[in-house]
């Protein structure tokens, strides 16, 4: 397994640019109710430069790694998400909601279904259906039916990604589990956003959904990188 100093050393200068960006999100702290290109902009710059971070390995490592590439679209699909969303008071909440769908498909196949996990799969899906319980009272059509579907891809990728960390056998990397707790967070934000939309105004919403949004996106960024980090360590030794 990769050493935490390897991957600091290896991977921190690149993520630079992220966190600029991302703090220049909170800085700037633009109001919602005024949506232009510009807060769209900023709202997807730390999206962006996860996006440079990948492409930063080289062409060759995401041609030889397929997670890589699914990662890097589920990013895109991503930023298009966030683009949608600033606009959700004029009518593209459910543009987003399509978005971000299609990058929790990428990711649930970039994880895999191995190993398979079962009893992580029915926690996940025991937590899904009880927060759906939450929610239904509150919704009306097409909610109904787009946030139960929503709900289900969250919870597989989230399930692909906890099953992927197997601490009782020591065969857990760093990488698998970034990407665990990289899922965990994007289900606390997207959690947030329906109950602050559906059901009743949280507290501090946009910051808790956005502070936990990019720190999931980046974890799942860093799960990609592990062969190249591996490689990366070999040469050292």
């Amino acid at each position: 397994m990769v050493s935490p100093v390897t991957v600091v050393k290896s991977e921190g200068p690149k993520l630079v640019p992220f966190f600029k960006a991302t703090c220049v999100y909170f800085v700037l702290w633009l109001p919602t109710s005024s949506p232009s290109w510009f807060s769209a902009l900023i709202k997807c710059l730390p999206i962006f430069c996860l996006w440079v971070f990948l492409l930063a390995h080289g062409i060759s490592f995401l041609g030889a790694h397929s997670s890589a590439r699914k990662i890097l679209a589920g990013l895109i699909f991503s930023a298009l998400g966030d683009a949608f969303l600033i606009w959700q008071e004029q009518g593209y909440f459910i543009h987003g909601l399509l978005m971000f769908a299609i990058t929790h498909i990428l990711y649930s196949s970039a994880f895999g279904m191995k190993p398979l996990n079962l009893l992580a799969g029915l926690v996940i899906a025991t937590i899904s259906g009880l927060c759906y319980t939450l929610l239904y009272p509150y919704l009306s059509a097409p909610f109904t039916y787009l946030v139960a579907v929503y709900i289900a891809l969250i919870g597989f990728m989230g399930w692909r990604a906890i099953a992927g960390v197997q601490l009782a056998n020591d065969l857990w990397t760093w990488t698998k589990l970034s990407a665990c707790l990289g899922a965990v967070l994007f289900m606390v934000s997207d959690l947030t956003i329906a109950v602050n939309k559906f059901c009743f105004p949280v507290p501090h919403s946009r910051a808790i959904i956005m502070a936990t949004y990019y720190a999931a996106q980046m974890l799942i960024a860093l799960s990609a990188v592990e062969c190249q980090d591996a490689d990366v360590a070999r040469k050292r030794v």
